[in-house]
């Protein structure tokens, strides 16, 4: 009864969903491209595929180490994956170009999902992080399709929106076969909405697994900027915190003039509003897409998957979607990229979707929490002046990566059986 009054409201909110598509077909093409797919008329991939879905940028990051490994372990596999977004779509061909098959995932509607599965009939399935998906789920049951959610990660503000809905939740959760969760408290919110306990494992995050990224872009970028001239980074900002950074930006130039600051706004579609925005504000700003070359205070990344490279080239990283200034806070952003690169980070408070990594990185000393733009300049500052400080944090962070890595071997330890039994 739950599914039916679901699948109904989703049914009635597809020409929103369709004309969202087209909205944002204004500024990047792609959204108005591959729609058949939406519906589940995607290409058919190699018989008997192995099925790995990852919503965008970040998932297909973090599925890297696991596709990796599994065409390392076995090398004749067909895979197929499966994004939602183009940003996610493009991200994946760049990096793994046609060793995977790749097509959209349909919309969570029954038709769409049955046909999809019965176009591709894939021998197993696994969902990255948080994508729980009702009739999607009940169509892999009804096909024997087994069905993994790997580095599962749910937080306290996304459990309390499933609790809404607990007996569809709960029936969801129930369907999957294994459930590899990224840390203790993730399982434990899973179990409170209705996983069965004996089908979760604790595997850690894939993210600890990700290979760093080659220097030579980041050392290039610096030497543009300027060798001796600070820099910091505001990664994967939201509306609102551009604004915030710009404000942080010029507060910090009292103290650091030559200050340069890497703006890298999350979402393509806004990246002219922003770049005007910082013109009309008297910045001398480079676009990453057209750069001349010439000085800049700002210099605008409005480019896709280069995000760990303008980390290599900053002093500093803030991490955006978490400060509480914006009106799209999202709960932040992975904060394992820049302490990879030994990078200390800054982060505001709304970090709820990363609240463990949060604290461990806190503990550590290996960042530090802003409560506004004016306490992310005073923070800029203070680190810029004490060269030393920003070293020792980033040993302290490379050295907490080191010791959680090993995800993707308990991951694949996970899926191994399912393999065999196919």
């Amino acid at each position: 009864m739950h599914r039916r009054l679901y699948s109904c409201l989703l049914r009635a909110s597809l020409p929103l969903a369709f004309g969202r598509l087209l909205w944002r077909s204004r500024h990047r093409p792609a959204y108005r491209r591959r729609w058949a797919q939406r519906l589940g008329f995607g290409p058919r991939a190699p018989s008997g595929c192995v099925w790995l879905h990852a919503v965008s940028v970040g998932e297909v990051n973090a599925a890297l180490p696991l596709i990796d490994a599994l065409q390392r372990a076995h090398s004749d596999l067909p895979l197929l994956v499966t994004t939602t977004t183009p940003t996610g779509s493009e991200h994946l061909r760049s990096r793994l170009g046609n060793s995977v098959a790749h097509c959209y995932l349909p919309y969570d509607l029954p038709g769409a999902v049955r046909r999809f599965l019965n176009r591709q009939r894939p021998r197993l399935g696994i969902v990255m992080e948080t994508e729980l998906w009702p009739n999607l789920y009940a169509a892999a049951q009804a096909l024997n399709i087994p069905l993994l959610l790997t580095n599962a990660r749910l937080s306290p503000r996304s459990a309390r929106g499933y609790a809404r809905w607990s007996q569809l939740s709960r029936q969801t959760l129930e369907r999957l076969t294994a459930v590899g969760a990224q840390t203790a408290a993730d399982g434990q919110r899973l179990i409170a909405l209705g996983l069965p306990p004996a089908r979760l494992t604790v595997t850690g995050n894939l993210k600890f697994d990700v290979v760093a990224p080659n220097p030579t872009v980041g050392i290039a970028l610096r030497r543009r900027l300027g060798d001796g001239r600070p820099v910091w980074l505001a990664a994967s900002t939201h509306a609102g915190e551009e604004q915030a950074a710009l404000t942080a930006h010029r507060l910090l130039r009292a103290k650091h003039p030559d200050a340069v600051l890497i703006l890298a706004p999350r979402h393509p579609h806004r990246f002219a509003d922003v770049a005007r925005m910082c013109r009309q504000q008297g910045w001398a700003t480079a676009l990453r897409s057209a750069d001349d070359g010439r000085p800049c205070a700002v210099y605008l990344a409005d480019s896709l998957g280069e995000l760990p490279s303008l980390m290599a080239a900053a002093d500093i990283v803030f991490v955006g979607g978490s400060l509480g200034t914006s009106p799209t806070a999202t709960g932040g952003h992975n904060l394992i990229e820049p302490a990879q690169l030994g990078k200390p980070s800054l982060f505001g408070p709304c970090m709820d979707n990363f609240a463990e990594l949060r604290e461990l990185i806190l503990a550590a000393g290996a960042g530090q929490q802003v409560a506004d733009d004016a306490h992310l300049a005073a923070q800029l500052a203070a680190l810029l002046a004490d060269p030393a400080r920003r070293a020792v944090m980033g040993q302290i962070a490379q050295a907490l990566i080191a010791q959680h890595r090993g995800a993707t071997a308990r991951t694949l330890a996970l899926i191994e059986p399912y393999l065999e039994s196919g």
